[in-house]
């Protein structure tokens, strides 16, 4: 029995003059009605459909990018492509891209300005389209810069510039909805575990952390809030600081998930069970937090859609136009990581 013939990965490249000769029409007219400017009869185009498809040409995107003065390509600047977070806004990112013919290309930069610098001019060297700026160390004034060479959608934060679009969550409501839900289920003595102080998400949660406790007639004690960076490691170590200092406390308001997951670790290495001896909750519902033993009780934020939204308005940007992003609230998911206090 003969063997099946195995593609050859060297077989000659169908040109678009090759699909033209078989099609019995000019290169101009294949040409033309790939890019859909071509005025030609049905008789014509049907006899091009045929000739691609039995030829199995692929078109020159990049070459007619290039003709255009484009690379069909985005950068993405995210901070730490491994991480779950980011990882949800790239997803995001790739869907709105598909069928575009535009690839993104990421890079991260770590939470380091030096790095995200390295970054953004290794991406302005590949002559990018555009750029996405998740988040970051960069200063306003450095995005400006950036925005005067290509169209730049930042999030994270609010930046006014021409070529800029930017977009946040509600970081402040998600904080109040979380510290809210555990002072409804009795708890007084919340603990929070910030994020970095310099770091606008997590100031913006603990001022809704400090809102919720405020508007409850509870009064802020600075002893409870401890500062991590929103890595598992920290989480851990944020708990044990905690306990080491002997302070009281029955909720935690972890300000992310993967905080969250660290916590729940340091509570289990000590015997503490979660939630019968103290409740927990993140922020960012990520995918893993449903699968958390106990289940997560987490502020959802619209990742993937923040992901989605940064690349189709910057698709807008790139075409000239400009758009504005709407994003979803923070919600609150209550899942068994929360319980009543127990009078």
């Amino acid at each position: 029995m003969a063997r099946n013939q195995e593609p050859n990965a060297y077989q000659q490249v169908v040109t678009l003059a090759m699909v033209a000769e078989t099609a019995g029409v000019s290169p101009s007219t294949v040409s033309r009605i790939l890019t859909g400017h071509a005025k030609v009869s049905d008789d014509k185009r049907a006899a091009v459909e045929s000739a691609i498809a039995k030829l199995n040409y692929q078109p020159n995107v990049l070459a007619r990018g290039l003709a255009q003065g484009r690379t069909l390509s985005i950068g993405v600047l995210t901070q730490d492509i491994k991480s779950p977070f980011y990882g949800e806004a790239l997803r995001g990112i790739e869907d709105a891209l598909e069928g575009t013919g535009i690839v993104p290309l990421f890079v991260s930069g770590h939470w380091i300005v030096q790095d995200e610098v390295e970054r953004m001019t290794h991406l302005l060297g590949r002559r990018v389209d555009g750029i996405i700026v998740l988040t970051g160390r960069l200063t306003d004034e450095q995005i400006r810069e950036y925005a005067r060479r290509v169209p730049i959608v930042v999030t994270g934060r609010s930046v006014k510039g021409q070529n800029i679009a930017s977009m946040r969550v509600d970081d402040f409501s998600g904080a109040y909805k979380a510290t809210k839900h555990l002072l409804e289920l009795g708890h007084r003595r919340i603990a929070h575990i910030a994020g970095p102080q310099d770091h606008l998400d997590s100031v913006e949660r603990l001022k809704g952390y400090r809102k919720a406790l405020e508007e409850a007639g509870v009064s802020f004690d600075p002893k409870l809030v401890v500062y991590a960076d929103f890595h598992e490691p920290s989480g851990v170590l944020a708990i044990n600081q905690l306990i080491e200092a002997r302070q009281s406390f029955t909720a935690v308001f972890a300000s992310n998930d993967q905080t969250a997951y660290g916590a729940r670790l340091a509570f289990h290495q000590r015997n503490i069970r979660v939630p019968e001896d103290v409740s927990l909750i993140g922020f960012d519902d990520l995918p893993g937090s449903r699968y958390m033993i106990p289940p997560l009780s987490t502020i959802h934020q619209p990742v993937y859609e923040l992901g989605q939204s940064a690349a189709k308005v910057l698709l807008k940007l790139i075409e000239g136009s400009k758009t504005r992003a709407t994003l979803p609230e923070p919600e609150l998911v209550a899942r068994e990581s929360t319980k009543r206090l127990r009078g």
